[in-house]
């Protein structure tokens, strides 16, 4: 099963690697692929066009963001007919998030159905617990507690954390008006610059490689994906 498992998420990486290309012209040097839980998620290295390296270099970074959520939107419905065609897995939703500055990004879906391929070591009740405390703080001082939290470790080096019902009214009222791409852009940067890496480190005692979020705002759910370093 493990065999057939990591056959299936390298035959993945590698077709989303070739959409990913004809979409931004250059696809990822790397892409690690996880699929369980009900997740897949696939983690990209070495993600970036020559004109958002010159971009990026203007400090630039939000006209590159503003527009890869542009191709995504594009994309995302091929991604989630070739995933389902090729592999037989239905996506619900997709989210992406980026990291410029490491050239690296994450796109992810949750699963319809009980597609679980395989399982990792839970997190300890107790490391699930400090971690819930810290999403709820960064989470309440970004906008409200969220109501529930769940959190599961994918594999080793990947721990996906949701959150339900997160958006306070100025929200819902941005989003309704038509301002959905504006408050997306704010709320990376905000969520990302108030969590404390250092103490998440501290209690799964393995650093934090990339930090990523994302949202569906119709549902009034959030994402916070975390990959850690590899263990020494």
């Amino acid at each position: 099963m493990k065999a057939k498992a990591k056959s299936t998420e390298a035959s993945i990486a590698s077709a989303t690697g070739k959409l990913l290309r004809s979409y931004f012209g250059k696809g990822p040097g790397a892409l690690y692929v996880s699929l369980a839980h009900s997740y897949l998620i696939i983690y990209l290295k070495d993600f970036i066009t020559p004109m958002e390296s010159v971009l990026l270099k203007q400090k630039q970074a939000l006209k590159i963001e503003e527009t890869r959520d542009i191709v995504m939107e594009k994309c995302m419905p091929e991604l989630k007919a070739m995933w389902h065609n090729e592999f037989g897995i239905q996506a619900q939703h997709i989210y992406y998030d980026w990291n410029l500055a490491n050239k690296t990004g994450v796109i992810f879906a949750d699963l319809k159905g009980a597609q679980l391929t395989k399982h990792f070591s839970a997190l300890s009740s107790e490391q699930e617990a400090k971690i819930h405390q810290e999403i709820k703080r960064f989470t309440e001082k970004a906008q409200k507690a969220p109501r529930n939290i769940a959190s599961v470790r994918l594999n080793e080096r990947t721990i996906i954390s949701k959150r339900e019902d997160i958006l306070v009214s100025i929200e819902k009222e941005l989003i309704s008006s038509g301002f959905e791409e504006q408050l997306r852009l704010s709320k990376r940067k905000l969520e990302k610059n108030i969590i404390n890496r250092s103490y998440l480190e501290s209690i799964l005692k393995q650093g934090i490689e990339d930090l990523f979020v994302d949202w569906d705002f119709q549902q009034d759910i959030g994402y916070v994906v975390f990959i850690l370093q590899a263990e020494k």
